[in-house]
């Protein structure tokens, strides 16, 4: 009887037990598509009150989810802001500051002898020690796929070498090397039937993944080339939008000097605007996927930029306006991106709280009901408060950026606290102040008027950068003011009016890229 009661009070025990271990634990852990676009500009979207681009699929993102008007990249250019959304770090924690690829020291110096310092040396891949966000989920069951641009090591520091069980695409470059259409010239992806587009590819390889692993829960990571450059898009696009731009009436200039090199100033580029949406339309594809699936409604989806638009440099895709700058630049146009969580369950809204890449990390960890790993050190914050409506305390966002973007911005460091954002420029040692409530285009620099402010945020920077061991650049012996001044002639000489010129020709009836739209003719 005594054996019989011992076996009954276990039972009852257990089943307590397992009671009270369903009511701390979801039944049934969300699902997570993370979608990052490459280089887009804040308002380069049609739900930003953009009258030019066409993101129909990113639009019903925005309606559906949370929207983060202050939302940043941990970096103005890729691979630091990557890096920082795998570790949940700043760029200073981490180690890798430039994009990785990018000269420093001496080596840039003597290329470079109209920059007056030399840019100091980064990490070259993920660290291996990091636990990744892939990582993280796979430890906690998840399967992970990565599809698309990765730039964040060579070989032995690919996406599988990180956490993932399946990558498409990634690898040592950031640009697609092959361009927007197949042959790819990828390692990590097959080539595709001549002339399809690789973000297209991209999206089915992640619906194909979802297909097979919608009976456990996933993470996927769809990291779209585009839209980086060499812009590419197809004839009929291209013909919408140079139509677009023409019945808009064409600007009489497109470009206007920044500090170091001309700047897009009017949304008309038609390439890059037809680049856009092949970008949209493969988002449509996974979100159209997802709901057939049934799978929408416990599937938490993110989407953002690693940078901001390229508006200067590179390609001169775009303008970034109101914001001052682009990719590669220390002003709001080089670090503002979109920023959309779209979370089952919470209510559609828009936010202004300040926040940065770097929180996706403890966001989506605290959304999924698991605990980030302590020995990750994240600096970033959950933001599940912020998408419940939730008041969230005021934090400082930092960024270090001690080199010159390909852009044309400055080697800098940045602090943003409350409405006040300081920029500190290595070359000089100067500080510029703005107040982002009343100053989006950073054109009025107030550090001379609150002196205060400046020296508050200045030193709260410069001891975030003492106690994480931040590298700093030194004097460059290379530099010379003669240099300098044949660089500034050349660009404004011959650089800007060629820029005019191609501007111009784009928009032209008659143009054609090369004999055959990149092959791209035969397949959308």
């Amino acid at each position: 009887m005594r054996a019989g009661f011992n076996v009954y009070l276990l039972l009852v025990t257990a089943i307590l037990v397992s009671c009270q271990i369903r009511e701390d634990v979801p039944t049934e852990r969300p699902n997570i598509v993370f979608i990052l676009a490459d280089d887009l500009g804040a308002f380069d979207l049609s739900y930003a009150n953009d009258t030019y681009y066409e993101t129909p699929n990113i639009d019903r993102l925005a309606k559906e989810g949370v929207t983060f008007t202050n939302g940043y990249a941990a970096a103005q250019v890729c691979s630091p802001s990557r890096a920082s959304i795998f570790t949940g770090k700043s760029t200073v924690s981490h180690g890798v500051t430039d994009w990785i690829g990018a000269e420093t020291g001496e080596s840039w110096g003597r290329k470079h002898p109209y920059t007056r310092i030399l840019p100091p040396s980064y990490d070259l891949q993920l660290d291996s020690t990091e636990t990744t966000l892939a990582e993280f989920f796979k430890a906690n069951g998840y399967k992970t796929f990565f599809a698309g641009k990765w730039h964040l090591g060579s070989e032995g520091s690919w996406p599988e070498d990180h956490g993932f069980d399946i990558n498409k695409g990634g690898w040592d470059y950031g640009n697609p090397r092959g361009g927007f259409f197949s042959p790819y010239i990828n390692p990590n992806l097959t080539d595709g039937p001549p002339g399809e587009n690789l973000s297209m590819r991209l999206a089915r390889e992640t619906v194909d993944f979802i297909r097979s692993s919608q009976e456990e829960p996933f993470f996927a990571f769809l990291s779209f080339y585009a839209v980086h450059g060499p812009i590419q898009t197809t004839e009929r696009y291209w013909k919408r939008y140079r139509d677009k731009a023409i019945a808009a009436g064409l600007d009489s200039a497109g470009f206007e000097m920044e500090r170091r090199l001309p700047i897009r100033t009017v949304q008309d580029n038609a390439i890059y605007a037809g680049l856009v949406q092949h970008m949209d339309d493969a988002v449509g594809i996974v979100l159209d996927e997802l709901e057939k699936l049934g799978l929408d409604d416990n599937t938490i989806i993110v989407f953002t930029s690693d940078n901001g638009g390229v508006a200067s440099g590179d390609a001169y895709s775009t303008t970034n306006a109101p914001l001052r700058g682009g990719k590669g630049y220390q002003w709001e146009g080089g670090i503002r991106v979109p920023f959309i969580i779209k979370t089952p369950g919470a209510t559609p809204s828009s936010s202004n709280y300040p926040v940065s890449g770097q929180d996706f990390y403890p966001t989506l960890g605290d959304l999924a009901h698991l605990s980030v790993p302590e020995n990750q050190n994240i600096e970033g914050i959950s933001l599940k408060g912020v998408i419940e409506g939730n008041e969230v305390d005021e934090r400082a966002l930092f960024w270090h950026y001690p080199h010159y973007g390909n852009q044309g911005g400055d080697p800098a460091s940045m602090v943003r606290r409350g409405d006040f954002k300081l920029i500190y420029y290595w070359e000089n040692q100067q500080s510029e102040l703005y107040d982002l409530s009343k100053d989006i285009s950073e054109q009025y620099d107030l550090s001379q008027d609150q002196v205060e402010i400046a020296r508050a945020l200045k030193s709260e920077l410069f001891d975030y950068l003492r106690q994480n061991r931040a590298r700093v650049p030194d004097p460059s012996p290379f530099f010379t003011e003669e240099a300098l001044a044949e660089r500034r002639a050349y660009v404004v000489n011959e650089l800007l009016p060629a820029l005019e010129a191609d501007r111009l020709n784009i928009l032209q009836n008659n143009f054609q890229p090369n004999a055959d739209w990149w092959g791209s003719a035969t397949i959308d």
